[in-house]
């Protein structure tokens, strides 16, 4: 599987701070690399608690060790619901065989509200709700000039473009965006919550993104499809930006970007 097939997890950097979004399994193999070091600071942000974004964290080697920290971060959360409280219930009987406490770096819980502007050092975070099934949280990463928008899992609207997500991601150098379904397949899946590349291409023309990532993958597609798909999305956003990135990608597992 070229596009590969692990559930969301990706890692930005930027004035020396690292910031993960999402534990998806692919949130394992991340971990493992960074278990190399030690001392470790790491802030995780969740679009949402669904098992496919949280099902990783309890492989994620850095939470073993004890000089690290690790903050956990989630804005779609209502009472009684606490992030705390999720990954509790995550790690207990019969669902899992030991409990939280077997973490052995600093963890911290913190909830904010979609829509609450925070900031990780030097590096600007500004958030905004998304349209999905118990609430999720879009992000866009803002340092030294230069953008990255996080928009997952989210559900449009038919016939009109979602205005927070525009102008959550007005300008931004990188929109990477739930792309689950084609227009075509959307009517069977309607209220679930996600998201058509289609759309991808739509609100990134409407918000002057300047690289769309096609993101979130169904399952159902193998390689040849999302090569089908990349043909099709290159032929609506030819060409590439200044930076040199290619208007649109479909992002594969292990992709770089650096706008």
């Amino acid at each position: 599987m070229r596009y590969g097939g692990n559930t969301s997890c990706l890692e930005v950097t930027a004035a020396g701070r690292r910031l993960i979004f999402d534990a998806g399994t692919g949130i394992r193999a991340l971990g493992l690399e960074l278990a190399r070091s030690a001392n470790l600071d790491i802030d995780i942000y969740f679009t949402h608690t669904h098992l496919d974004h949280i099902t990783g964290l309890t492989f994620f080697a850095p939470l073993f060790e004890e000089s690290n920290s690790v903050r956990l971060w989630a804005g779609h959360l209502e009472a009684p619901h606490t992030l705390k409280n999720v990954v509790t219930k995550l790690m207990q009987a019969p669902l899992y065989p030991v409990s939280l406490e077997v973490f052995r770096a600093e963890v911290g819980f913190n909830e904010f509200r979609a829509g609450d502007t925070l900031a990780c050092g030097e590096v600007g975070l500004r958030t905004a709700p998304l349209n999905h099934p118990n609430g999720a949280t879009g992000y866009r990463v803002d340092f030294g000039g230069k953008s990255i928008c996080y928009i997952t899992d989210t559900e449009h609207r038919p016939g009109e473009r979602d205005k927070t997500i525009v102008e959550l991601c007005r300008g931004a150098d990188v929109m990477i965006y739930d792309s689950s379904y084609t227009d075509e397949e959307y009517p069977r899946y309607r209220e679930w919550g996600h998201s058509t590349w289609q759309e991808g291409v739509r609100v990134a023309d409407a918000a002057g993104v300047g690289t769309l990532a096609i993101f979130h993958h169904d399952p159902s597609h193998d390689d040849a499809f999302m090569d089908d798909v990349a043909r099709q999305a290159a032929s609506l956003r030819p060409g590439t930006v200044a930076s040199g990135l290619p208007r649109v990608v479909v992002a594969h597992e292990g992709l770089t970007l650096a706008p």
